[in-house]
């Protein structure tokens, strides 16, 4: 007989409160939970703790109280190299390449726990990355927008991450490398990664995502359905405006 498969969340979060200056809380109390294979969105007006979500949940920004999980084991205040060794890929929002080096040894340093998969990993991530494998030996810094948030998946990604999680991938991003990045994190996800995505463009992201997290002022307002809470009045009419009222 097989054995069972974990049921509970690759990742959870519960009551998180923390912040960047003593005495000021940007978490509130936020909770949220991430299940195996699971695309998650969170969003929220600017200054609700989406941000600040992402990196406390990555060991980036102490947790002042509450905790992190992973397959149930708490992993709170753990720092990030030791969160991607169990198996968390984190891309944030800014300076998230190395310019000054180029494409090939960008996807290198995604390897600098495991160096002997890089091949193997390379190969899979030009796969999906197809700009990549024609801009090996091109600097970073020399690269679009787009291109560098897709350098920056791809080199979350070298560990081979169970959960990965991406801070605003479409802001700054033209229309057409919007497209592409949404394109390619549902790839990601379709492959049997779990995706936690704090976004900007909230219509985008409750469309790709099968359960959402709506937080406003470091607190959770609404959760639900991707889809459940595009429709919703209140949702539309507190967060996300008239014109994304979806007809």
């Amino acid at each position: 007989m097989s054995a069972q498969q974990p049921t509970g969340p690759v990742l959870s979060a519960k009551e998180l409160v923390a912040g960047y200056l003593p005495g000021v809380d940007v978490l509130r109390g936020c909770s949220i939970e991430v299940r195996p294979a699971e695309m998650v969105g969170v969003i929220g007006p600017n200054g609700a703790g989406k941000s600040t979500l992402a990196k406390a949940i990555f060991g980036l920004l102490r947790v002042r109280s509450g905790t992190v999980s992973l397959h149930g084991e708490e992993v709170t205040n753990r720092p990030a190299h030791e969160l991607v060794r169990r198996g968390v890929g984190y891309v944030p929002q800014l300076q998230n390449v190395f310019p000054a080096l180029t494409v090939e040894e960008n996807l290198r340093m995604g390897t600098y726990l495991r160096p002997k998969a890089y091949a193997r990993q390379a190969a899979a991530v030009e796969e999906l990355f197809p700009v990549l494998a024609d801009r090996r030996k091109q600097k970073a810094g020399s690269m679009s927008g787009g291109e560098r948030q897709m350098l920056a998946m791809a080199r979350a990604l070298m560990m081979e991450p169970q959960v990965l999680l991406l801070d605003e991938p479409s802001a700054g991003l033209s229309p057409v490398y919007q497209d592409q990045v949404f394109d390619r994190v549902k790839e990601i996800n379709a492959a049997g990664v779990a995706v936690l995505m704090v976004e900007q463009n909230a219509r985008r992201c409750l469309q790709i995502c099968g359960r959402g997290y709506v937080l406003d002022q470091g607190r959770n307002a609404y959760t639900g359905a991707g889809m459940d809470l595009l429709h919703d009045e209140k949702v539309i009419e507190s967060y996300l405006g008239t014109l994304a009222r979806v007809r």
